[in-house]
């Protein structure tokens, strides 16, 4: 049997990487329901311990994209997969120590996640040759809805099952031999490493070949030259958008059919999968198609163009006809067919932060998830202030409609595929 190739590894780890990120993210979710009851939590107190993970997660990202740059992508995905796991094992301890000490701990998770996508990047800037940028960039973006689905499903069953500490004692685990394999498989350079045969090792010296061996980046980072451009504007504006969406659909699409179709808790759950497998399932497909297309000739700012726009402007039209889906089959359909445009993004922006700067992806990506996490603190609020003054989710729905239609013209009108750095 043919040994798999060593960079295909690399984006299969990184891409298990993020399903350990969002189930360990999402656990809580389901949890904090018990642990509200348990120590007799208000809603604000239980909001404080939700949010705080994001606070750590928004801080630290451009910092995350630094150190990554310096010390190679390798060393710092494995140390922040094993302290985000490790901070998941302590939560059950320091909830029943303190509601600061709960919340500082969701924080450090927080931290500890910053440089799941920073560091994959700064891997792919070494690892994935130019054709294979999409489906690299999609396959690891698509640990979001299944990390999400196995996150709230696996943690309902536990916690109903087993008690409320289980899913993060089971979920934490994972991440912590997740690590064990990662430090024994992965090198951070492909020069590095013996498992990379020559056929394999002659592709990837085409990534960068004027760029040093070794990661660490000694000299100063060119930040004007890397992040004022126009490519990166639309990079930022086209993910802002692209996560404005995912976020208020993965967020508030239980809700919806809940108090929209009138299915019950356990039924709205069930037609939540559905749209999170449908996301999963577009990505992966939609990258192929894009790595395909730009092998037989087509423009690669083409490609990203046509993956990033036609996703966002598809899922606004989407979500802009739920106005008129008056039975649950009706509306689980648009919501399918809508998160699944979403997917397909991913082989648009993602892509273009390793088109234009492939070795200093870290920093760039990081840059842009900076501003990207806003929606999922502003999207998700404004999204539920919208439910409650029109009474409907028509609004709501229309505003991100809106976003994701301007997103799709800045990156129209601004994207270029070609390098800004080396």
């Amino acid at each position: 049997m043919a040994r798999l190739p060593q960079r295909h590894v690399v984006v299969a780890l990184t891409f298990l990487a993020c399903v350990i990120a969002y189930t360990d993210r999402v656990n809580i979710a389901v949890a904090a329901v018990a642990m509200k009851e348990q120590f007799g939590w208000s809603q604000t107190e239980k909001g404080l311990v939700l949010s705080a993970f994001f606070a750590g997660y928004l801080l630290f990202m451009f910092a995350a994209g630094l150190i990554a740059t310096h010390f190679g992508g390798k060393v710092v995905l494995g140390c922040s997969v094993l302290a985000w796991s490790i901070f998941t094992l302590l939560t059950p301890f320091a909830a029943t120590l303190s509601m600061s000490a709960l919340i500082t701990v969701r924080m450090g998770m927080g931290v500890g996640e910053a440089a799941l996508f920073p560091s994959s990047y700064e891997l792919f800037g070494r690892w994935v040759p130019a054709e294979e940028h999409a489906r690299a960039t999609a396959r690891v973006a698509s640990g979001i809805p299944l990390g999400t689905l196995i996150g709230l499903t696996g943690s309902g069953w536990l916690v109903a099952h087993w008690g409320w500490p289980t899913a993060f004692y089971i979920f934490g685990a994972a991440g912590l031999l997740w690590g064990i394999v990662w430090f024994r498989r992965v090198e951070n350079d492909p020069a590095d490493d013996p498992r990379v045969n020559a056929d394999e090792r002659a592709l990837l010296s085409v990534i960068s070949p004027s760029s040093p061996a070794k990661p660490a980046v000694k000299e100063k980072l060119p930040f004007r030259r890397l992040l004022l451009r126009k490519p990166v504007a639309a990079i930022v504006v086209a993910h802002f958008a692209s996560n404005w969406s995912l976020y208020v659909l993965i967020s508030w699409l239980p809700s919806y059919f809940r108090d929209v179709q009138g299915l019950s808790v356990a039924n709205a759950g069930l037609f939540s999968a559905a749209p999170c497998l449908a996301m999963f399932a577009s990505s992966n497909l939609s990258a192929i198609v894009c790595d395909r297309m730009i092998r037989r000739g087509v423009g690669v700012t083409v490609m990203r163009k046509i993956m990033l726009c036609a996703g966002l402007i598809i899922s606004a039209a989407l979500l802009l006809m739920l106005r008129e889906a008056h039975s649950p089959a009706t509306a689980l359909t648009l919501l399918c067919a809508a998160t699944a445009a979403v997917g397909c993004t991913w082989s648009g922006f993602p892509a273009a932060v390793l088109d234009v700067a492939p070795r200093h992806g870290a920093v760039l990506y990081a840059f842009s998830n900076t501003f990207a996490t806003i929606p999922g603190i502003v999207g998700v609020a404004v999204t539920g202030w919208l439910v409650d003054v029109t009474g409907t989710y028509t609004a709501a729905f229309a505003l991100t409609a809106a976003v994701g239609i301007a997103g799709a013209l800045v990156f129209g009108f601004l994207f270029d595929s070609r390098r800004i750095l080396d």
